[in-house]
């Protein structure tokens, strides 16, 4: 009803159509182009409008593109086109046509409905005035509102330029967003990736949905240079689609020309090549270079170009950073001289062969005697040791074999059984080595694990090899040696010995007992040695003979041992205090105490806190301490004696004393051993040994003292030998400090 109106007031409608047809207006084509046209939807219910419209725009180009034509007669019309027909520039759209509003409505379907923003929309009326102009273009998004009449040729094509050129604009600022957006969640994507090649794979299908392609493309990466122009050493790191196959291909040897061509000139270049293809340039510190090859298959736009940019120096930065996080993994995990792999990775190694442990044997393999090397001939001559040896052993042994650095001198080895046993390794070191012109007959001590035999895991499985060559090592140089659960079961005694040792230090339950020492002619007693008890919370005793070993190999000996000694000072300073001032208090130093570089600080502070003579202080070390290290021992005694105190060999004959070095120690007595003790009155050579130990010191001035006196005949014939002194449960056992001092009472009565 409303168009029969409408037709009714424009009288002039064929004289309007005839204006719109022949306007006199000129407009230029432009040149030919191979782009696709502008899609130009024309909405009226009039037919003539539709072929009058067609036919006037018929040759022109816009931008450089022509322009092609979709019809609807009617908003429903309209609604099925918009719904299904992508990329329309814009919509030529008539007010009324089914209903009064129909035209509005559709503006409204367009924008609200379908939120579609680009799409530009020119008003057309029949009839000057119907709509309310200004409203209507402000209350949606509509780019003109013209009456027919009013729209010649030339004013026409003027209204399409101006709304293509607005959708342009639009499409561009979108794509830009899209673009940005893209951006900003690739980065974030890819900063989740740490390796080189998923980091370099992410840059490949970031690129091409930038560029709105499938991810197809490949990135080389190149090495550092001096000159920073060489390709040689480039390889691919990462390819998608059709370029799968060259992944960690060197780019000499990429078989697509046009491939190879491209990333070479890119990377000699040092900069984007987008004019043959489109290489980007990534360069990084040190003289590295990344380059990315996306191929889009059209030319890129400058909207596209702009994106890339923004896209390469954001991903710089990304490619920098997992090198940096590459340089890292690699410290972590690899041995930098031998380009093995260490500890960290061994241990995962191991887990991964856990999976199927049947057949395989891991092996610890020590070399002998490696410092000595290092101090003879100097660490640079050590490492190639240490090469050659790599170098042997994955040749003789790597096939099927896994291969890391341990420590410093020990390696460790997973494979099968075959290859890794007690035969393979050792053979590997029968011929000598040659490094640096020299030829070196090494050999390694080695540990096992049949990694079937054993339940631990990881880590635990190192310490059994760990404990297997320690088992090794007791034997001889070049030994073997397979781990066995008793030897587990031995080593976590062991260390739940140790903890309990360290907690019953920490609670008090580590105490000192005296047993008294005599004179073997009067019986008269002269002092007493400081022995270290260990009472378990349950009331049970722990041997010494087991926990010490402990203590020193844990280095809680220098704490215990201090205490020893500050407790035997305190109860010396009670027996002085008691009377007896020429009473002697023997306190054993063990290896460690002796050689820690505290100890005299340690002696000097608790004389002084005590105040006691030190003259009554005697501190025994055994003969293999004094045979240990000439110089540091003479030094030491010298600095024992400036304090004072005096000091006894102990367990004198066991070991192989030098007599000249003998001669040259600051020391006031010798202890015999319990076992010669007791040997001399059931062999003749136990007999001679003790008789060679008592002339021995009495001929070099010293008093000689004997431990482990049981019997009154023992202490007869060690006086007719000449002992002066002797300790043993012939005349007291050890005691506490309250008992010890009740016995020396009754004695002096």
């Amino acid at each position: 009803m409303q168009k029969i109106s409408e037709q009714a007031a424009g009288q002039d409608h064929d004289a309007d159509l005839i204006e719109f047809l022949e306007g006199s207006d000129e407009v230029e084509t432009d040149a030919l182009s191979t782009e696709p046209p502008w899609r130009i939807l024309i909405v009226d219910d009039d037919a003539d409008v539709h072929k009058a419209t067609e036919l006037a725009m018929q040759g022109l180009r816009v931008e450089g593109r022509p322009l092609a034509f979709l019809h609807a007669s009617s908003a429903a019309e309209a609604r099925v086109l918009l719904r299904t027909e992508p990329d329309l520039a814009v919509a030529l759209l008539d007010v009324v046509m089914e209903s009064e509003d129909a035209g509005l409505r559709l503006v409204r379907y367009i924008r609200e409905n379908l939120q579609q923003h680009a799409i530009r929309i020119v008003l057309r009326t029949g009839q000057p005035g119907y709509a309310p102009e200004i409203e209507t273009v402000q209350a949606y998004d509509i780019n003109d509102y013209k009456t027919k009449s009013e729209l010649t040729r030339t004013r026409l094509y003027t209204v399409l330029t101006a709304a293509i050129r607005s959708y342009k604009q639009i499409c561009a600022l979108e794509s830009n967003r899209q673009g940005l957006e893209l951006i900003v969640e690739g980065s974030a994507e890819l900063s989740q990736l740490r390796g080189l090649q998923r980091f370099a794979e992410g840059v490949v299908t970031q690129l091409c949905a930038l560029l709105g392609m499938l991810p197809e493309g490949l990135v080389c990466a190149q090495g550092a240079h001096g000159d920073g122009t060489g390709t040689a050493d480039a390889r691919i790191v990462a390819a998608a689609g059709q370029f799968s196959s060259l992944i960690d291909t060197p780019l000499s040897a990429v078989q697509l020309p046009h491939v190879r061509e491209r990333l070479q000139r890119c990377l000699e270049l040092k900069q984007h090549v987008l004019d043959d293809g489109n290489c980007l340039y990534f360069g990084l510190s040190n003289g590295r270079a990344i380059a990315a090859l996306v191929d889009a298959g059209r030319p890129l736009s400058p909207v596209d170009l702009q994106l890339l940019r923004a896209f390469c120096s954001n991903i710089a930065v990304g490619f920098e950073n997992v090198l940096l996080y590459s340089q890292l993994l690699d410290q972590a995990y690899n041995d930098q001289l031998l380009r093995l792999p260490n500890r960290l990775r061994f241990i995962e190694l191991l887990d991964q062969n856990l999976q199927d442990p049947e057949g395989v044997t891991l092996a610890l393999i020590d070399l002998d005697d490696f410092s000595d090397i290092n101090d003879a001939f100097g660490h640079s001559f050590g490492d190639q040791v240490l090469q050659a040896v790599v170098q042997r052993l994955g040749s003789e042994l790597g096939f099927h074999t896994s291969m890391a650095r341990v420590a410093a001198d020990v390696f460790g080895l997973i494979g099968p059984d075959a290859l890794v046993n007690a035969s393979t390794i050792p053979a590997v070191f029968v011929e000598p080595f040659d490094v640096a012109g020299e030829r070196l007959q090494l050999s390694a001590t080695t540990g096992l694990v049949r990694l079937a035999d054993s339940s631990s895991i990881g880590s635990e499985l190192l310490l059994d090899a760990q404990i297997a060559l320690k088992r090794a090592k007791q034997k001889h140089r070049g030994a073997s040696e397979y781990f066995s659960p008793a030897m587990g079961t031995d080593a976590r005694e062991r260390f739940k010995l140790l903890k309990g040792l360290r907690a019953g230090f920490e609670e008090q339950r580590l105490f000192v007992v005296y047993q008294p020492q005599v004179d073997l002619a009067s019986g008269q007693a002269i002092g007493a040695e400081a022995l270290l008890r260990w009472r378990r919370e349950d009331g049970s005793f722990v041997p010494p003979d087991q926990f010490i070993p402990l203590a020193e190999q844990s280095g809680l000996i220098i704490s215990i041992g201090e205490f020893v000694l500050r407790t035997a000072c305190h109860q010396l300073k009670r027996m002085e205090q008691s009377g007896l001032h020429d009473f002697r208090m023997c306190v054993n130093i063990s290896l460690a105490q002796f050689r820690h570089i505290g100890f005299i600080d340690s002696l000097n502070a608790a004389l002084r806190d005590t105040e006691v003579n030190p003259a009554n202080l005697e501190l025994e070390i055994t003969e293999s301490m004094a045979m240990d290290d000439t110089e540091l021992v003479l030094h030491l005694l010298a600095d024992i004696k400036r304090t004072g105190a005096t000091v006894a060999i102990d367990d004198f004959g066991t070991g192989f004393s030098s007599l000249s070095h003998l001669r040259q120690l600051e020391v006031e007595r010798l202890k015999i051993d319990r076992a010669f003790v007791h040997e001399a009155q059931t062999s003749s050579a136990g007999l001679t040994i003790a008789q060679m130990v008592i002339n021995l010191g009495r001929g070099l001035g010293l008093r000689v003292i004997a431990e482990g006196v049981e019997t009154e005949e023992q202490r007869q014939q060690l006086l007719a030998l000449g002992c002066h002194e002797g300790q043993g449960w012939l005349f007291a056992k050890p005691m506490q400090a309250e008992q010890l001092e009740r016995w020396m009472e009754e004695k002096r009565g």
